[in-house]
Parts: C-alpha cells; structure tokens; sequence
C-alpha cells in the first residue's frame, strides 16, 4: 500500500526483508570456510619435491586423535590406537596429538637413529603443554654443552661411584623403615607408599629435602605432578619365580655372619635374577612411555622423509610388546633375560625403558639400585597379602585404577 512522503508525494511500500537469502548466504559462507579449513588441516606438513611423507592421518580439526590416543586400554598389550595404525600404516605414521603435527616411530631402526643422532639430525622437543609443566630452564629442555654440564652435575649425585658409596646405604635405610612403618596399617596402597620412598630419598639428595619434618604437602604435589609409578611383581609360594627370589636373596643373608647386617656393593652386583625382574619389569612398565624429538634437517629412512621441523614422537613400548622381538610379550616372564645380554649402558635399540643416547637418563642406575633394594628389604622380612585393587590399565603409561592394596606382616 502506498504511503505518503513527508512532502507530500506518494512512493511504494518498501518490499519485505529477505531473511531466508541473508540467512542462506551466511551458511554457504560458513560451510565454505569450514570445508577450506578441513582442506588445509588434511593437507598436513610439506616437504621436497619427489619426497614421500610417511601415511596417516591428522583427525578432526583442533581435536585431530587426541581422544582416541588417550583412551584407557584395559590390558597390557599394544593399545588399540597403535595397533589399528600399525595394522593399517607400518611403524612409522602421521597423526596430530595435543594440537601438535607428529610423526609417531614404532619403528626400532628410526627409534634408535634418533637417538644416537642427537643435536646432529634430531634434537630434543616436547609439546608447550608439557614445558609449561616442567618449564622452560628444566634439563630436559637445555642443548648443547649447558646440557652436558647439568648432565655432569647430576651425575655426580646419582653417578655409579656415588651409589656405591652414599645412596647404597641410604637406600636399604629407607626401604627397611618405610617397610616398616607399612606395620602399622591395615591396608597399604602400594603405588603411593612406594613412590613417596622414591620421593624422599631422591629429594634428600636433590634439595636436602627432609621427609621425617615434613607434612607430605611437598611430596603430594610431586605426585600430582608426575603421577610417580614402581612396579613391582608379585610372588606366590610354590611357583619357580619365588623359589628363586629366594635361590639369590635369602642365599645373600645366609653367607653373611650377620643375616642383618647392610647390603654390599658387592652383594648388590651379585642380584643377577633380580636384576631379570627389574628389567621385565621395565619392559611392561615403561618409565617413560612417550619420548619428543624435532627434525633439524630433513630425514630420510625406509622410504619415507622427514621433514626438517617434523615432530616425532617415539614409542618405546611398541618395541617391547613386539611378538618378533619378545616371545609372548604380555607375559612377565624374567628368565627371558636370562640368556639375553641385558643391553649395554641401560639401552638398545629392543630396550629402551630409559630412552638412549646423549639423553639416557641420569638416574637410570639408581632407579634399579632402589627398586633390587627394596626387593631384597621386602621378601626377606616380610610376606602380605593383596586387600583390593590390582587392575592395571595403560592411558598411555601404567595405571592402577582402583589402586592396589595390600596388608603387610613380618615373616615368622
């Protein structure tokens, strides 16, 4: 209907405000923007001409696999994520984690290049979410000669001769009265119990941090830092693994005059099954279950290249749960070690529990000095019996969901 001006003069009504086509030009826009994001989020890094990018696949954007990498495998086999990828890709693949563009090695040939080519091909890098944490001046985090002056610095704590010396006796003291503190309750959550000794006598050395005038605050904030894990395996009367738990450590008390007198060095080097247990306990429980490193210059192995910037992300574990590697891999099984050469130095490229190369860790020697010696502390003196809990689970390193409780008694 037409309406009439201010002046007087008539014009037509002004036609309805098309909604419907604003509306649809702002979804085709949208949907266009989405699909050129997907495009340029599956296009992945680049490299030279010729050159072929190892397969996978980055994901949703912004989640890309995350979910799927952090979901809780029930047992103690390879995880669904790696299995499906190795299955479909090889041992060497693309994925995006944490926001992050990775190349994810299963692969004991890359594995092992990585390392033994630190600071030449490969240097060391973890995801900002993770150095956040542990933050920037952390030792992880340093190059070059600083790094091997820190090196040389907590090697003098945690060094062989420093062992031998200082933390042999420190160690026993402090798993005989952690031990015997465990007396007193009815029920003991082993993985905490047993990470708080390791917290206090790496802290006592570190930043002479006394456990004995302390309210715990410290070390419960370490905990939720690090989520700290021993594992340890159990042994049951009347099968092999506890007569010969037996055939070393109660053979070590009885050459002694007196059966409670302190761990030698010597004693210690003589643990030979002990040290089997330690090391298949390591192979099922990595310590470090994911280890980062960058590409400085561009790589090329099997076929594939890597780019110069490329993220790897190393899985140990692939490695140590390998059937081709490990006969039943899932299984505990020390004497496998047996008549194996336990690798030189803590390394190689089938046993990588404490990663390899200029950044094997530092307290690789002592991790295992603690762990014999609280073994030796526990089945000589003490037998228990499992409360509740036990179940493990991998998400990606080992779990006790429900904990593990156990009651522990002196033996008679």
């Amino acid at each position: 209907k037409p309406k009439q001006h201010m002046s007087g003069s008539l014009l037509p009504a002004a036609p309805a405000m098309p909604w419907v086509v604003l509306v649809a030009v702002a979804v085709g826009m949208l949907a266009a923007w989405l699909i050129h994001l997907v495009m340029r989020w599956n296009m992945g890094p680049r490299c030279s001409a010729g050159a072929l990018l190892p397969p996978g696949s980055r994901g949703l954007p912004l989640l890309g696999e995350t979910l799927e990498f952090f979901a809780r495998n029930p047992s103690l086999e390879l995880s669904p994520f790696l299995k499906r990828r190795l299955d479909r890709y090889g041992p060497i693949f693309r994925t995006n984690l944490i926001g992050e563009d990775l190349i994810v090695s299963m692969d004991p040939e890359l594995n092992n290049l990585v390392f033994q080519k630190e600071e030449k091909l490969f240097q060391i890098w973890y995801p900002e979410s993770i150095m956040r944490i542990m933050g920037a001046d952390c030792i992880i985090a340093t190059l070059g000669t600083f790094h091997k002056h820190l090196r040389t610095l907590v090697l003098r704590l945690f060094g062989p001769e420093n062992l031998r010396l200082v933390l042999l006796h420190e160690v026993q003291q402090t798993a005989q009265a952690s031990l015997l503190s465990w007396l007193d309750h009815p029920s003991i959550e082993v993985k905490e119990a047993i990470s708080s000794m390791i917290f206090s006598i790496t802290a006592r050395r570190l930043i002479s941090y006394d456990s004995s005038r302390s309210d715990g605050k410290l070390w419960k904030q370490f905990d939720a830092f690090l989520q700290g894990l021993l594992a340890f395996p159990l042994y049951v009367p009347g099968t092999a693994f506890y007569k010969c738990m037996q055939e070393e450590h109660n053979n070590i008390r009885k050459r002694r005059i007196d059966p409670d007198s302190e761990i030698t060095w010597e004693e210690y080097k003589s643990m030979k099954f002990t040290s089997h247990v330690i090391h298949e306990a390591l192979r099922l429980a990595n310590i470090a279950p994911l280890m980062f490193r960058k590409a400085i210059e561009e790589v090329h192995i099997k076929g594939y290249t890597l780019p110069k910037g490329s993220k790897i992300m190393v899985n140990p574990s692939s490695i140590h749960l390998d059937p081709t590697v490990y006969k039943d891999p899932t299984v505990f099984n020390p004497w496998r070690w047996k008549d194996t050469t336990e690798p030189a130095g803590g390394s190689s490229k089938e046993f990588m529990a404490f990663g390899g190369g200029l950044r094997l860790c530092v307290g690789a020697d002592f991790a295992k000095l603690q762990m014999a010696i609280f073994l030796h502390c526990l089945v000589t003196k003490y037998s228990w019996t499992a409360v509740k809990g036990g179940t493990m689970a991998l998400s990606p390193g080992l779990q006790f969901p429900d904990g593990f409780h156990i009651q522990l008694v002196p033996k008679a």
